[in-house]
């Protein structure tokens, strides 16, 4: 019998595509600057990041693409955007940083994964270099030799 892996109790959702589409080169831990209603639909679980990208604009970094479902209850006195484009926090030599990556070396600025951290929402952030489609093919030839690595030891265990 095998078990579903289970997702961290302070995470709130996951890019899986972005480890599948790109090399990951260095993370980043940024803050949300995030409304009410957004909160309380985190809260509820119903934020997703896989179309998701980060922009710059005046010297700020921005969440793209992130898509929370509004809760009925939370959000009757506004009119929510379930997709509008979030602030990042980040220090000004972080910022400086991740954008001299994207403009100059062409990397790409992805969101991995959104966690709580104390009682703030934190997004892991990620400069990544696109993968190619053989790149693609050999990590996968390569979790599915792990696997059947991992099952092989386990028959000779029993």
């Amino acid at each position: 019998m095998s078990k579903k892996a289970k997702k961290p109790d302070n995470q709130i959702c996951a890019n899986k595509k972005a480890r599948h589409e790109y090399f990951i080169e260095e993370t980043f831990e940024a803050g949300l600057s995030l409304q009410g209603w957004e909160v309380k639909a985190i809260r509820a679980g119903k934020m997703s990041i896989t179309e998701a990208y980060i922009t710059f604009r005046n010297g700020e970094a921005f969440l793209f693409g992130a898509h929370i479902q509004p809760l009925l209850s939370s959000s009757t006195h506004i009119s929510p955007d379930s997709i509008r484009t979030r602030k990042l926090l980040l220090n000004r030599r972080e910022i400086d940083k991740l954008y001299g990556a994207v403009n100059q070396k062409g990397y790409a600025c992805v969101p991995l994964s959104c966690y709580w951290k104390r009682s703030m929402v934190k997004c892991q952030i990620a400069l990544a270099v696109g993968k190619k489609q053989h790149d693609k093919r050999k990590t996968l030839k390569d979790r599915d030799w792990e696997r059947d690595k991992q099952r092989g030891f386990k028959q000779h265990l029993d």
